[in-house]
């Protein structure tokens, strides 16, 4: 596994991570104790030390059970959390006493005296644009409680209220073969500022795997039922913001280039890992080997210029016209 330094630490971290939104068994179909920690040792095994969690994902089971791996697993891992969805401060609620509270309480779901990186979790613009959460943050880093904060975005326009704020550790962003919005709008001023670019949702929701069909069904409880159209939260967060028939059509499209002997999913990682901006990848799995799969695109060489080339045509005359929600 190829390692990269997180933001303005010396901290070398996993450029493949895992995405923990699936652990905690609420959004993504149910998922049981055993095999959540059968994912987190896979991904482990692989290389992976860099686990993306947040307090919201099922109530917090995600970062409890992460909490649990972490004293059963020797090694050296980086977990990054967040705050900022959970009913007592959403959508309107946020208070230092609040988000200090938040900050507790995952301290001691994941067992830690402090919290490696906590990131504002997709909070409204009008708390980013005003700041004094930030404050609060600062605050929390400067008792102990928090080794560094960040903040996890929806759109450009919130990533760059966030570049503004002194001392911003990373930001979190939607960003792959359907979203390329990114590399013009806040990759130069990340880079300059060494602020950690952690992307999210790398297969757009499994689209960019190249095995979904337009007749695919998911569970009750997977958002990419109840939420394919935005009815539950931001439409970017399932299949990118793609209409799902339109994005299965699109990853049909692709199949085309992905080089031989290479899969869907592996041409899907490495092209974000080829932008020197971003820091870490952290793709999702609900199964053992998918985790140790996504683990072993950090081996594979950099694409071609002229690939890389086709797959920007590929976004603005096929992709970008299709896309909803705050981008």
């Amino acid at each position: 596994m190829n390692t990269r330094i997180f933001g303005k630490t010396k901290l070398a971290v996993s450029e493949i991570g895992l995405g923990c939104w699936q652990l905690g068994g609420a959004d993504w179909g149910n998922l049981e104790d055993a095999r959540a920690f059968e994912i987190l040792t896979a991904a482990a095994d692989a290389g992976v030390t860099f686990l993306d969690t947040a307090d919201v994902y099922g109530g917090g089971r995600s970062e409890t059970l992460i909490g649990k791996f972490l004293k059963q697993r020797k090694g050296t891992f980086f977990v990054a959390t967040k705050l900022g969805r959970m009913p007592d401060l959403y959508p309107d609620l946020y208070t230092e006493q609040g988000v200090r509270a938040a900050t507790e309480a995952s301290l001691k779901r994941l067992q830690v005296e402090a919290l490696d990186l906590t990131q504002l979790h997709c909070v409204p613009p009008a708390v980013l644009e005003h700041g004094e959460i930030f404050d609060w943050l600062r605050r929390l880093q400067s008792e102990g409680k928090i080794k560094q904060f960040g903040a996890s975005v929806e759109s450009m326009d919130e990533a760059k209220t966030c570049l503004a704020q002194p001392g911003l550790g990373s930001l979190q962003i939607i960003f792959n073969l359907f979203r390329q919005k990114p590399i013009a709008t806040i990759f130069d001023e990340a880079r300059a500022k060494r602020v950690a670019i952690i992307v999210r949702l790398p297969l757009a929701s499994g689209l960019l795997g190249g095995k979904m069909t337009k007749a695919q069904a998911f569970g009750a409880n997977d958002h990419r039922n109840y939420n394919r159209d935005g009815q539950k939260f931001n439409v970017g967060e399932t299949f990118a913001g793609l209409p799902f028939e339109k994005g299965v059509e699109l990853a049909d499209e692709l199949k085309p280039l992905v080089p031989a002997g290479w899969t869907l999913a592996d041409l899907a990682q490495r092209w974000i890992l080829d932008f020197p901006a971003v820091t870490t990848v952290i793709t999702g799995a609900s199964r053992p080997e998918q985790a140790a799969a996504n683990a072993r695109v950090s081996k594979l060489p950099a694409l071609s210029g002229e690939l890389h080339q086709k797959l920007g045509e590929f976004y603005r005359e096929r992709v970008a016209g299709f896309i909803r929600g705050p981008y």
